[in-house]
């Protein structure tokens, strides 16, 4: 008992750190982590419905549930090619305040990981400001994780 009390009283000064949580996304060869508040669902490829004169990244619109949710390519976005849909490809359904439900297609879902600030790294430079989609790089184990900064992702300032 001493002993507990001696450790607690040592302790006393130690905060714990707060940690959020993040869905890791494999795009390519990357790994992107999600904040997993903005998360409201995974679902698997399904019909997606293409719409006309949409932004060259809006892939279509699926049905989910009743609600009709637009679902953009991040690959086309981020300029990194076209998407490549395989048996692990997903649709991660954002629900976002001011735009409602999202769905973005990612390679493939890994796990939910755990990360507080002192794990990530913000001073994250990009060498065009316009198209900054990260808003830090977590280290989790011995791996480096770009967080998406969701709303620039979402946000469309030509649309």
């Amino acid at each position: 008992m001493d002993k507990k009390n001696e450790v607690k009283h040592k302790d006393t000064n130690v905060v714990e750190e707060e940690k959020k949580q993040y869905i890791i996304c494999r795009i390519g060869d990357e790994q992107y982590g999600l904040d997993i508040s903005f998360v409201d669902n995974i679902v698997r490829m399904q019909k997606i419905t293409r719409v006309p004169k949409v932004q060259y990244y809006y892939i279509g619109i699926i049905n989910l549930r009743g609600e009709v949710v637009p679902v953009m390519s991040v690959r086309r976005k981020m300029g990194l090619g076209e998407d490549e849909v395989t048996n692990k490809s997903r649709i991660v359904i954002l629900k976002m305040e001011e735009v409602g439900y999202v769905g973005i297609l990612v390679d493939e879902v890994k796990e939910v990981i755990a990360l507080g600030e002192s794990e990530i790294n913000r001073n994250v430079k990009a060498k065009k400001q316009d198209n900054v989609f990260i808003n830090g790089i977590g280290k989790h184990d011995d791996n480096l994780i770009s967080i998406f900064d969701i709303s620039a992702i979402i946000d469309d300032p030509k649309a």
